[in-house]
C-alpha cells in the first residue's frame, strides 16, 4: 500500500522493504561528485494508448493525460535533482503510432537535461523495422537520450553508472534475458542498474501483459545495485533491489497502486536503495458495484459515490430492485457524479424498477394512466434498454413535471389574488 507525504508529489519511501512517511519529498542537485547517483524509474508510458469503449470526448482527454503524466515526471526529475532516467519498456502503445505522436512524447520529455535510457518493451519491440527506427528517421530522438534497442552495457561514468539493457526484440519470448545481466562486466566505480521489461516468475499474477520471463532473483545473480522493471502496471517491491515502477498515469480497473514513479537513492556502493514512490496519475480508476435491496442499499452507495477523487473514470455496475423515488435520487446522484468525473458508465440491466404503491400514489395517476403502470411493472426489465423500464422512468418523470408545473400554477395564482399591503407614511 502506497502513503502519502505532505509535498507536492505524494511520495513514500521505502528501504529494506519498510516504508514510511516521507515529510519532504524535495531534494537539491548533487552538490559534489562524490555523491551517489539518484535517478527516477518509471516505464509503461503507453503513448498513443486508445480508449474505445469510453465517449470521444473522454477517450481524447485521457490520451492526453499520459503526455501530461510524462511532462509531470520529466519536471520532478528536475526537481528532485535526479541525475538520470530509466525507462523501462512500453514507452509507446504501439509500433503504429503517428509521426506527430513521436515527436510530441520526445518535446514532453524536454524539461530534463540530463540522460535518459528508454527500452524497448512489449509494446514497442526493437523490431527490425520499429517506431524507434522511425523516431530516428525523424530525427526526433535529442541527443540526451539513449534508445537501448540491443542487449549490452551503457555506461554513463559522468552519472557513476553502467545500466545494463535487455530490451525486446519481439513481442513476446520465452527466454529471461536478463540471463545475460550474469556474465556482464562493468567498469570499477559504477553501480550497475539493470533494465529490463517482463514477469517476474513465481510472483506476479499470471494475466499481465506480457509473458516474458524474468528470474526473481536476477538482481542478486547479476550483482546488480538495482534492477528497475516495467510492464507490471503498478508500483511493486520484487525484493529490496527489484521494483516495479508502474505506470504514471493509470489506464485500466486494477486495484494495484499505479500512477507513481520511482525515485531511488543508493547511498553507497552495495548498499540497500532508497526508493520514494511520487504520486504522478491524474485519474483515478475505480469499479464500483452494488446491489440495492433496501433504501439504506441506495444512501450508502450515493455516499460512496460522493466520496470518489474528482476526474476519476468509473465503471458502475447496479443490480437488485429500486423503487421510483429511489430511481428519481440514483439519477441525480448519477448525473451530479458525471460532472465531477472524467468518465462514468453505468450498467443497470440488473437493477429491476419496482414501483411501490406509496410511488403510484405519489404520482397522482388514475384511470387509464393507472392501468399503464401496471401492466408496465408486469413487464421484463431484464435488458439494459428495456423498453417497460425506460417506459415507467419516463412516465414518472413526465407525472413529476406534471405536478411540479401545477403546484407552480396554483402557487403563482395565489400570489396573484392577494391584496397589496396598504402603504404608510414611510413607504
Amino acid at each position: 500500500m502506497l502513503h502519502h507525504s505532505k509535498c507536492g508529489f505524494d511520495a513514500y519511501t521505502s528501504r529494506g522493504g519498510t516504508s514510511d512517511y516521507n515529510d519532504s519529498a524535495k531534494h537539491t542537485h548533487r552538490q559534489t561528485s562524490n555523491e551517489m547517483p539518484r535517478f527516477l524509474h518509471t516505464a509503461d508510458w503507453q503513448i498513443g494508448r486508445t480508449y474505445n469503449r469510453l465517449e470521444a470526448e473522454d477517450a481524447a482527454a485521457l490520451s492526453e493525460a499520459r503526455f501530461a503524466a510524462v511532462e509531470r515526471l520529466t519536471s520532478l526529475a528536475t526537481e528532485e535533482g535526479c541525475d538520470l532516467v530509466l525507462v523501462a519498456g512500453d514507452v509507446f502503445d504501439a509500433q503504429t503510432v503517428s509521426d506527430r505522436t513521436i515527436r510530441r512524447t520526445f518535446n514532453a520529455m524536454a524539461a530534463f537535461s540530463g540522460p535518459w535510457v528508454l527500452l524497448p518493451g512489449n509494446h514497442d519491440a526493437a523490431l527490425a523495422e520499429s517506431v524507434w527506427t522511425r523516431a530516428r528517421r525523424l530525427k526526433a530522438v535529442p541527443d540526451n537520450v539513449h534508445l537501448a534497442l540491443e542487449p549490452g552495457v551503457l555506461e554513463l561514468p559522468d552519472q557513476g553508472v553502467a545500466v545494463l539493457a535487455a530490451p525486446l526484440t519481439q513481442r513476446h519470448t520465452y527466454d529471461d534475458l536478463t540471463a545475460a545481466f550474469d556474465q556482464l562486466e562493468t567498469s570499477p566505480g559504477l553501480l550497475r542498474l539493470g533494465l529490463a521489461h517482463g514477469c517476474v516468475q513465481g510472483v506476479l499474477a499470471e494475466d499481465i501483459d506480457s509473458a516474458n520471463p524474468i528470474a526473481a532473483d536476477r538482481a542478486e545473480r547479476a550483482r546488480l545495485d538495482y534492477l528497475a522493471l516495467g510492464d507490471w502496471h503498478g508500483a511493486r517491491q520484487i525484493d529490496s533491489r527489484t521494483w516495479y515502477s508502474g505506470t504514471p498515469e493509470p489506464e485500466r480497473f486494477r486495484n494495484n497502486d499505479a500512477g507513481y514513479v520511482l525515485v531511488v537513492d543508493i547511498p553507497a556502493a552495495g548498499a540497500e536503495p532508497a526508493v520514494t514512490a511520487h504520486r504522478t496519475g491524474q485519474h483515478e480508476w475505480q469499479q464500483l458495484h452494488e446491489t440495492l435491496t433496501v433504501e439504506s442499499d441506495l444512501d450508502a452507495f450515493v455516499e460512496t459515490l460522493a466520496t470518489v477523487p474528482p476526474n476519476a473514470v468509473l465503471d458502475i455496475r447496479l443490480e437488485g430492485e429500486i423503487t421510483l423515488a429511489g430511481e428519481a435520487k440514483l439519477e441525480q446522484a448519477l448525473s451530479e457524479a458525471e460532472a465531477r468525473h472524467r468518465s462514468l458508465r453505468c450498467k443497470r440491466s440488473q437493477l429491476r424498477l419496482q414501483p411501490t404503491e406509496d410511488d403510484i400514489a405519489s404520482l397522482q395517476a388514475d384511470g387509464y394512466l393507472a392501468e399503464v403502470i401496471q401492466e408496465l411493472r408486469a413487464m421484463p426489465q431484464e435488458a439494459e434498454d428495456s423498453p417497460a423500464r425506460e417506459a415507467l422512468a419516463i412516465l414518472a418523470g413526465l407525472l413529476r413535471e406534471r405536478r411540479a408545473d401545477s403546484s407552480s400554477e396554483a402557487s403563482s395564482s395565489r400570489e396573484q389574488a392577494s391584496p397589496e399591503p396598504s402603504k404608510t407614511a414611510e413607504d
